[in-house]
């Protein structure tokens, strides 16, 4: 026999309207406004902000202050201090530094395998911003430190005391990509001569390693630059007298243009800040 319905039971709730439900989603996947972000449609590698972390080794350099930095600037970077990076900036030997393509990007260095000299628990974010130069003449362990093959970093004594007892030297370490967070906006540093721009690339939060950049004045189009070394980008165009806006393309394939950065009155010899990456 077939139970009998409860008269005093409540009818079964309708499923929600699936309209409701479609728009809810729709909201939740809506920009929420701001800079002026172009994403790629698709990215077969790209590179990630975290990657795992991989073995590799450092060594410091000189106490140094952020008058007279101790790393050069393979980068373009004459004063990592002045362009917002401070002293937590590191050269990398030819495996990690990608003919300077590297350059801007964050990496977070932690001590392993040295129980006496590793600071346990500790860990610290660099930037790149120079190379270390392989010396073939001599083995890995008598100053070949960044002879091809070898992911080596060299950091300041005051970043490598955070992470180990500086009378360790040359030690075992665990790094990983980053996405880098700084403060204010995009540094564009316009040099050059007559029609002539060069334009220096810093203070890039995000992925950190600029791609591809472009200028435009405003009687022209987007004009791409072309990479000189580091993050030093050129151009032959005579954009004097003009206003200038960037659009700056990170590794990850994330593009942010910032309009009318400089001012029709710019001058070689003078930086302006953009927009930010998130």
């Amino acid at each position: 026999m077939k139970p009998k319905p409860n008269p005093h039971a409540l009818p079964p709730s309708p499923p929600p309207p699936r309209a409701a439900t479609t728009l809810t989603l729709l909201l939740l996947l809506l920009p929420l406004g701001g800079a002026h972000y172009h994403y790629p449609t698709s990215r077969s590698n790209p590179t990630p902000f975290l990657t795992d972390w991989a073995p590799a080794r450092a060594t410091y350099t000189a106490s140094t202050t952020p008058s007279t930095p101790a790393l050069y600037p393979a980068c373009g970077y004459s004063d990592p201090a002045a362009l917002g990076y401070g002293l937590a900036t590191a050269s990398l030997s030819p495996s990690l530094f990608s003919r300077g393509s590297v350059c801007g990007s964050c990496f977070e260095l932690r001590c392993v395998d040295d129980l006496r000299n590793c600071i346990p628990g500790t860990s610290v974010i660099v930037t790149a911003t120079d190379f270390c130069a392989p010396n073939y003449g001599l083995g890995d362990e008598e100053g070949g430190l960044c002879n091809a093959g070898n992911n080596h970093f060299i950091v300041p004594i005051e970043v490598f005391d955070k992470i180990a007892i500086w009378k360790a030297g040359n030690m075992a370490v665990q790094y990983r990509r980053i996405k880098c967070r700084r403060a204010g906006g995009i540094r564009f540093a316009i040099d050059g001569s007559g029609a002539f721009i060069s334009v220096l690339v810093s203070n890039v939060a995000g992925a950190g390693d600029v791609t591809a950049l472009k200028i435009k004045g405003s009687q022209t189009g987007w004009l791409p630059m072309g990479r000189n070394w580091g993050q030093n980008w050129i151009l032959n165009a005579d954009l004097k007298k003009q206003p200038l806006s960037f659009e700056v393309t990170t590794s990850d394939g994330v593009t942010l243009t910032s309009y009318n950065v400089a001012t029709g009155n710019w001058n070689f010899g003078q930086t302006f800040e953009g927009k930010q990456f998130d």
